[in-house]
C-alpha cells in the first residue's frame, strides 16, 4: 500500500471518527447507568430483582419502537437534526435519573421517573445512533458505507465498555446523582458540537412506501436478528454459565468476546468492500457457529474463552456486511428508513433472546442455550446463502 493511500485512509478515518463521537456519547449515556440502576431499584427503592430488570428493558423496547422512525425522519429532515434530537433525549434521561434520586424517599414516584428516563434514553439511542451513521455516510460518500457502520460499532462497544465501570465508580462516590450529572453534561457537550458541524443536504426524489422498504430489506434484517442471538446469550448468560460450572473468569470471557469483536472490525472491515457483504456474512456466520459450539461443548474455561473470542470475531462484521447490502435495495432518499428498520431487527433479536433462553435453561440447563443459539445462526447462514444465490443469478442475467 502506497504512502498516499495510507494518508488518504487516515484522513478518511479521521473524518468518520469526527461523527462517531456522537455515537460514543449516546452509548456512554447507556453504559453509565447499566450496572447502577438494578441496585438502585432493588436496594434503595426496595423492589424485587424482576422489576429491576424490567426497568432496564424499558429502554430496549423504546429503542425498538422508535428505531424505524429515526431513519424516516433522517430521510425527511436530514441526519444532523435527528442526531441533535437524539442527544437531547439522552440528556433528558439524565434529568429524570436525577429526579428519581431526589424522590428516592417515595419509591413509586422514583420508579416512574426512572421508567420515563429509560423511554427517553431509548429514543435517544435510536435517533442518535441511526442519525450519526447516516450523517457519516452522507459526508464521506456511499462507497464508504461499510467503513462508517464498522466504526459506528467500535464507538458503540467502546462506549459501553467505558461507561459501565465508570458508572459504578460514580455511584460509589456520589450515588445515582453522580451518574445523572455526567449523562447530562456529556449529552449537552455533544449536542453543542453537533450544532456546530456542517449539515448534509437531504436527498431529493420520490420516496417509496414504508411497506415497500420493509419488503426489500426484511430478509437481511432477519439474518441480522438470528445472528444477534449468539451475542445475546453470551452477554446475558455467560456469568450464569460459569456459576453453574463452578468456574471463575466470566468477566474475562466477556472481555475476550469484545476484543474479538473490535479486532475483527478494525482488521477485516475492508473485506466487505472487496468481497461483498453477503460473502463476508457467510464466512462470519460460520465463525460464530463454531464459537458457540465451543462454548456449548466447553469442558474447561480455556475452551469457552476461545469460543467467546471466536463468536465475537464472527459476529463483528455481520451488522455492517448485511447492512451494506440492505441499504442497496432502496433508493438514496429511503436509505435512512431502510437502516432504521434493519437495525430494529438487532433490537428484536436481543429482546427475544432473554425470555426464550431463560425458558430453555429451565428445561435443558444453561449450556443448551449456546447449542440453540448456534442453530439460530445456522438459519441466518441459510437465509444469507439464499440472498447470495439470488443476487448472483440476477447479476449473471
Amino acid at each position: 500500500m502506497s504512502l498516499s493511500t495510507l494518508r488518504s485512509n487516515a484522513l478518511l478515518n479521521k473524518r468518520i471518527l469526527s461523527f462517531m463521537l456522537f455515537t460514543f456519547v449516546v452509548y456512554l449515556t447507556i453504559g453509565l447507568p447499566l450496572a447502577v440502576l438494578p441496585g438502585f431499584v432493588h436496594n434503595t427503592l426496595g423492589y424485587n430483582s424482576v422489576l429491576a430488570g424490567l426497568v432496564i428493558s424499558v429502554q430496549y423496547f423504546s429503542t425498538l419502537i422508535s428505531r424505524p422512525h429515526a431513519g424516516r425522519y433522517a430521510d425527511l429532515l436530514g441526519p444532523k437534526r435527528v442526531v441533535i434530537f437524539g442527544l437531547i433525549c439522552c440528556g433528558v434521561s439524565g434529568i429524570f435519573y436525577a429526579m428519581a434520586f431526589w424522590f428516592s424517599a417515595f419509591p413509586l414516584v422514583s420508579l416512574l421517573m426512572l421508567c420515563v428516563g429509560r423511554v427517553f434514553l431509548g429514543v435517544g439511542e435510536s435517533f442518535g445512533s441511526t442519525g450519526t451513521t447516516l450523517w457519516g455516510i452522507g459526508a464521506v460518500g456511499a462507497k464508504h458505507t461499510a467503513r462508517v457502520i464498522s466504526w459506528n460499532g467500535v464507538a458503540t462497544y467502546g462506549a459501553m465498555a467505558v461507561g459501565a465501570p465508570l458508572g459504578v465508580l460514580l455511584n460509589h462516590a456520589y450515588g445515582l446523582m453522580g451518574v445523572a450529572v455526567l449523562i447530562i453534561v456529556a449529552a449537552a457537550f455533544a449536542a453543542i458540537l453537533a450544532c456546530m458541524k456542517a449539515a448534509i443536504s437531504v436527498t431529493a426524489g420520490k420516496r417509496i412506501a414504508f411497506k415497500a422498504v420493509v419488503g426489500r430489506i426484511w430478509l437481511y434484517g432477519l439474518g441480522l436478528g438470528f445472528g444477534t442471538i449468539g451475542f445475546g446469550v453470551i452477554a446475558t448468560f455467560i456469568t450464569l454459565y460459569y456459576a453453574d460450572k463452578g468456574w471463575s473468569g466470566a468477566a474475562f470471557t466477556l472481555t475476550l468476546f469484545s476484543l474479538g469483536f473490535v479486532g475483527a472490525r478494525l482488521i477485516f472491515g475492508n473485506m466487505i468492500n472487496r468481497f461483498g457483504g453477503l460473502r463476508v456474512s457467510l464466512v462470519s456466520f460460520v465463525l460464530e457457529v463454531a464459537g458457540l459450539l465451543m462454548i456449548w461443548w466447553g469442558q474447561d474455561p480455556l475452551s469457552v474463552q476461545l469460543g467467546a473470542f471466536l463468536t465475537g470475531s464472527g459476529f463483528s462484521l455481520i451488522f455492517p456486511a448485511l447492512g451494506v447490502e440492505a441499504v442497496k435495495q432502496v433508493p438514496p432518499q429511503n436509505q435512512g428508513t431502510a437502516l432504521g428498520l434493519y437495525s430494529a431487527f438487532l433490537d428484536l433479536g436481543l429482546g427475544i433472546t432473554g425470555p426464550v433462553a431463560g425458558l430453555i435453561i429451565s428445561h435443558f440447563g444453561t449450556p443448551s442455550i449456546y447449542l440453540a443459539a448456534a442453530f439460530m445462526v445456522v438459519i441466518a447462514w441459510l437465509l444469507t446463502l439464499r440472498l447470495w444465490v439470488n443476487t448472483s443469478r440476477q447479476t449473471s442475467v
